[in-house]
């Protein structure tokens, strides 16, 4: 990648957009479309938009990774996650984190993983989940287009000086 997605002290954490992913309502497997446009509500045209924390989720692909490990056929937008990264530790980014994806968006972390309400699909094959424990979700702060191959940069500075606590522990809905 060139540059140091380990998070070294002065070094900027950097990671890439691995899909981007919609699906029209919520509960579904979400289709990769390679571009998309993000509005102030989220990704335009999907299911999970609107007016509330969790507009955009991204679930990291070497958290994938542990899934096809335990032996399912699953890849990106399987866990209905938005935007699936590569090279950031998402789960450990805290609450108030602002991401930088691509040359536009502007996001910020509102949520570290989730309840899972009804047992999905792949719970059932596997008898486990990642996206409840590794997903995380933001509300839009620039709008822009996100596309795969952009960089996602961690934006510690405006994190540090703008970073505004909003907690949301994974057992509220």
């Amino acid at each position: 990648m060139g540059e140091n997605s380990s998070g070294s002290p002065g070094r900027p954490l950097v990671g890439s957009v691995v899909s981007v992913n919609i699906s029209r309502h919520k509960g579904e497997r979400k289709k990769n479309v390679g571009t998309c446009r993000v509005t102030r509500l989220g990704l335009e045209g999907d299911g999970h938009s609107g007016e509330w924390h969790r507009q955009i989720s991204l679930l990291a692909q070497e958290s994938i990774r542990k899934m096809v490990d335990l032996g399912l056929d699953v890849g990106p937008g399987d866990f209905a996650e938005n935007i699936t990264t590569q090279g950031l530790d998402l789960i450990s980014l805290p609450v108030g984190t602002k991401l930088q994806l691509g040359e536009e968006v502007m996001l910020e972390v509102t949520q570290r993983g989730k309840v899972c309400h009804d047992r999905c699909a792949i719970f059932y094959q596997a008898g486990d989940c990642v996206m409840p424990r590794e997903g995380i979700f933001a509300r839009v702060l620039a709008e822009g287009e996100v596309k795969v191959g952009d960089k996602i940069v961690v934006d510690r500075e405006r994190t540090l000086k703008h970073g505004k606590e909003i907690r949301y522990s994974h057992h509220q809905r």
